[in-house]
């Protein structure tokens, strides 16, 4: 008894120190000598679960502004997105602090509300993101090309200055409660400025704002109603307001919806089918775009968005999906089944037998949906009997 007791010990300590080896594999730290700053940078890297699985895969980065402390709950929220097939596994890397106002502020504060005389370093910060970690993050993993920047107070500030000094550095900017009473408001001006002189910008913008001081309030109300006056087309600019959600809090009230937002679902959804077949394809392309390798919708999600559109008598454009799937699953019952439900569904009997006839072809009795398509296949024989 005492050594099966042993054992089993045995055994949870090993899956125990597993467990510590596996976290401590996918969280790694980056030295980094920089000479455009002048000083060693520390860099937080937490990698995804299959990194070290799927070897031949690369994943969207997010960039996490203010350092490892953040990463804990935007790694969680993350994972939770992923699990639930809405958001892609990432890389999140965090960057420590040395002197944040002077990296992170882009102009000098005159304000004597705030700390006098400090900031104006935030491009040469963003030259140090863009010339020397992000080619180091690069060249030491699997990354792929959508990236995202994100901050809360003054490093929302920082992402909102990306977006308009190199709007294509970045795919998507989030920018928690943005300090944009900063330098008598320069960021918010020019800001403002950018979006009424750019015509077009495929780009992702989320920004929040919690129970602020009234001046803060009245900034940021400014530069959203001027934004969204002048928002440049293909611009996805997604705002919440938390009135009883204080400054240093706007962050984790924001995450889950700047994240749900910006990724797209595996699932499609009813709304973005706009166009039938084209709509599908232009979806999964930006999925694809997202998640870093190509991806098409599962025979079954392809099947309830053409059970939808028959729900809603679009007979044509339920028919080309229909006809899609089988295009993408050719070897799948299913697949052929759908398409005969819509053909049944528009009373076009002959062709739905067809189609059915193919299901039942590819599958065997036992099967799941085989009685389903022996039943149709009676049902179509006895109303093409009674029309002749």
């Amino acid at each position: 008894m005492q050594s099966c007791q042993r054992l089993f010990t045995a055994i949870l300590l090993f899956l125990s120190v597993s467990n510590v080896l596996a976290q401590e594999a996918l969280l790694q730290n980056v030295s980094l000598n920089s000479k455009i700053l002048g000083e060693q940078r520390e860099i937080a890297v937490q990698l995804p679960k299959s990194y070290f699985e799927k070897t031949d895969q690369t994943y969207p980065l997010i960039l996490r502004l203010d350092g490892a402390t953040n990463m804990p709950r935007e790694s969680s929220i993350l994972n939770t997105l992923f699990e639930a097939g809405s958001a892609p596994e990432v890389i999140l890397v965090a960057i420590e602090n040395t002197d944040r106002l002077r990296d992170l502020a882009p102009y000098v504060n005159e304000d004597p509300r705030g700390p006098l005389g400090q900031g104006g370093g935030a491009d040469k910060f963003l030259n140090f993101i863009e010339s020397e970690l992000l080619p180091r993050l690069k060249d030491q993993y699997r990354i792929g090309d959508f990236k995202v920047i994100a901050g809360a107070s003054v490093a929302g500030l920082f992402a909102l200055h990306t977006l308009r000094t190199k709007p294509h550095l970045f795919d998507a900017h989030i920018a928690y409660s943005p300090a944009v009473w900063w330098g008598e408001h320069k960021t918010a001006k020019a800001l403002t400025k950018f979006m009424s002189d750019t015509k077009e910008l495929s780009s992702y913008l989320y920004m929040n704002m919690g129970s602020e001081h009234i001046q803060m309030r009245q900034v940021y109300d400014d530069m959203l109603a001027d934004i969204l006056r002048n928002k440049p087309k293909n611009l996805e600019l997604v705002t919440d307001f938390f009135p009883d959600v204080p400054h240093g809090l706007t962050s984790v009230a924001g995450l889950f919806n700047a994240y749900h937002n910006l990724f797209l679902p595996l699932v499609m959804p009813y709304p973005e089918l706009k166009d039938g077949v084209s709509s599908i394809k232009n979806y999964y392309k930006r999925v694809s775009e997202q998640r870093g390798y190509s991806i098409n919708a599962e025979e079954w999600v392809m099947r309830e968005l053409g059970y939808f559109l028959v729900r809603n008598e679009d007979f044509k454009n339920a028919i080309e999906v229909f006809k899609y799937n089988i295009e993408l699953y050719p070897e799948m019952a299913s697949a052929y089944n759908g398409l005969a439900y819509a053909y049944e569904q528009n009373k076009q009997y002959k062709e739905s037998l067809k189609q059915v006839n193919t299901s039942l072809k590819l599958s065997k009795e036992g099967d799941d949906g085989y009685d389903v398509y022996v039943n149709r296949q009676q049902r179509l024989l006895s109303q093409i009997k009674q029309s002749n």
